[in-house]
């Protein structure tokens, strides 16, 4: 008895040595995706983390991720619709689902990488091609939506002023129709039917970073001086403008108190006029002489010494300087 239990667990021990030696399972990490080769022939294939079964020494297992993978692609230097060259780096993400084709076409990761990244930079281009320039760096027309701000004045603390107060109308820049999303999608959409015969599956392609040739950069500053100086001009004839109005309301406002001022003072010099005029008939009414021989003494201070001439006394303008009685 003792001797059939002894031979029993020596044959289970050589099962199981041979078990592990020969290795008929192999285990499948979370995240993993497996193919079972046999003689260069798919036979196999498995998606579920855990242990699985494959015929010892004649069964190879190729791994590949479940995971999103992403791809970098090449900077590229491609022309717009207007002919402007531009400079395009994008992203990708992308995932294996399925194995076996993938497999049959591609094979290992590295050559993924290769002929996808090929695919989407001839589907870059040929969108971008066939795109406006700014259909490709905008998103949308909320530009023209907005009410644009600009602190135009020297200061940290200037008040902001819009430009349309200033020129009487708002800037409109050139609306468009996709915008540089739809573009993405669609450059997605052209070459993700290129790829699924590779058992990938595409899930977006993002221009991570566009930027102008050295040409287009020259062309787009000369653009931008172009539009400051433009924006300078309005500033200087809105100036102008303003300085004419308010020299104009100037000149109005003293003509007006020169005016006012003049009336004011012929006004007063009228009053004093003929209140000069009443003492003087109140003054002569009460000496008739002694007003004339006042009047006549006044006269001669004020003419006698500018006199040139040699006049004769018998004259009646001095009746009271060489009269005897002195009247």
């Amino acid at each position: 008895m003792k001797k059939s239990t002894t031979r029993g667990l020596i044959a289970l021990a050589i099962v199981l040595a041979g078990a592990f030696i020969l290795n008929p399972l192999y285990v499948l990490n979370e995240g993993n995706q497996a193919i079972v080769i046999r003689f260069g022939e798919i036979v196999n294939s498995a998606r579920d983390a855990g242990l699985h079964v494959k015929m010892p020494f004649i069964d190879s297992v190729v791994t590949y991720p479940k995971k999103v993978m992403s791809l970098d692609g090449d900077s590229q230097r491609i022309p717009t619709k207007e002919n402007q060259f531009i400079i395009v780096d994008t992203t990708s993400r992308w995932r294996i689902t399925d194995p076996i084709k993938f497999y049959e076409s591609l094979t290992t990761i590295e050559a993924a990488y290769s002929r996808v990244s090929d695919i989407i930079d001839s589907a870059v281009r040929t969108v971008i091609t066939g795109s406006s320039l700014n259909e490709v760096v905008r998103n949308s027309n909320l530009i023209n939506e907005l009410q644009h701000r600009e602190n135009f004045a020297l200061g940290a603390d200037a008040d902001e002023v819009e430009l349309s107060q200033l020129s009487g109308e708002k800037i409109t820049y050139e609306a468009i129709s996709m915008g540089r999303q739809e573009l993405s999608n669609e450059m997605t959409s052209n070459a993700r039917e290129k790829v699924l015969d590779f058992g990938i599956e595409l899930l977006d392609i993002v221009p991570r970073q566009i930027k102008y040739s050295d040409e287009l950069t020259e062309s787009v500053y000369n653009r931008m001086i172009k539009e400051r100086n433009q924006i300078a001009q309005t500033f200087r004839s809105t100036g102008e403008g303003k300085k004419a109005e308010w020299m104009g309301k100037l000149e109005n406002e003293k003509k007006g108190l020169l005016s006012d001022a003049y009336n004011r003072a012929e006004t007063l010099k009228g009053e004093a006029d003929a209140k000069a005029s009443k003492i003087y008939a109140d003054a002569y009414s009460r000496d008739p002489e002694f007003y004339a021989f006042w009047k006549s003494i006044e006269t001669y201070k004020t003419t006698l010494p500018n006199f040139d001439k040699i006049l004769s006394t018998d004259m009646d303008f001095f009746k009271y300087l060489y009269s005897v009685n002195g009247r």
